[in-house]
């Protein structure tokens, strides 16, 4: 949520020293800076997030596998189906180009228990493509445009190539409020003048909130996505949300909640190969 900025009001014809004394003149009041500007103090912050998130083990992050299940919503409503999956990411820190494997699992049927991925998702050089038991095919260009525009502006891309791009601002913005919990509030702007704004929990300074704007080709105007996190805990020294909500212009489109995570696992470069794998359909 935007702050809305304070209505000023003109006195014209009081005195100075009339006037009555403003919150930010009382000393007990003031927002501490520690004599630094809003751009020091934004750096500091984003310092801060990356200690918080693990250091040097988050930043050198080879790859992930994650177990979850969530739901899609539609104006508020959800999708009454749960989508179980299994995902596998390798990270650029592995040497290898980053890339993502998405598998969703369905129940089997009544004679054989259990559950069986019948659908795979591919994300890399640029790409989505999705194999099912009819083959390969290339994911739709909106969804694929999408899905790198939200990983062009993810904590970790920020982190990595963002903050240390010649003409890039970090701009410490104040205090927000994100689901009743105190955030401190920070603005990443590169030099042409794409931005994404976090906020950090004001105590543990880990991310609550990821926010970025991007121009809409159909209406010409700008959608609002957001990225809220919660339920964060400690797997192999690193903090992860367990709970991942995404929005649009304000409204809930997607809701994760991951139940196992394993960091730096060993993948074989074949996970990550459409052609590796053969789904069988329905007999």
């Amino acid at each position: 949520m935007k702050l809305v900025p304070a209505v000023l009001f003109a006195a014209l014809l009081a005195s100075p020293r009339l006037l009555p004394a403003q919150a930010a003149d009382i000393p007990s009041a003031a927002p501490s800076t520690g004599g630094q500007s809003e751009a020091q103090r934004g750096r500091a912050l984003m310092d801060k997030m990356v200690a918080a998130l693990g250091g040097d083990a988050w930043l050198n992050r080879k790859t992930v596998t994650t177990e979850a299940h969530g739901s899609s919503f539609f104006r508020g409503s959800p999708n009454p189906y749960i989508i179980e999956f299994r995902e596998y990411h390798r990270f650029a820190a592995s040497g290898q180009p980053e890339a993502e494997r998405i598998g969703f699992l369905t129940q089997r049927g009544m004679i054989l228990p259990g559950k069986k991925i019948d659908v795979v998702q591919f994300w890399k050089d640029g790409k989505g493509t999705e194999v099912t038991y009819k083959g390969k095919a290339d994911l739709p260009k909106d969804q694929v445009e999408e899905y790198y525009r939200r990983r062009a502006h993810s904590i970790e891309e920020v982190v990595r190539t963002w903050i240390n791009a010649p003409g890039v601002m970090i701009v410490a913005e104040g205090t927000s409020m994100v689901e009743r919990r105190m955030a401190d509030k920070v603005t990443v702007l590169s030099a042409n003048n794409d931005a994404v704004t976090l906020e950090l929990d004001a105590e543990t300074h880990l991310p609550l909130r990821r926010t970025f704007q991007a121009r809409n080709a159909q209406f010409k105007d700008f959608d609002e996505d957001a990225e809220d996190y919660a339920d964060y805990h400690t797997v192999q020294g690193i903090p992860t949300a367990m709970t991942v909500t995404r929005y649009k212009n304000g409204d809930m489109v997607s809701q994760r909640f991951l139940t196992k995570v394993t960091y730096n696992e060993p993948l074989d470069p074949s996970i990550f190969d459409e052609s590796s794998i053969t789904i069988k359909g329905k007999k």
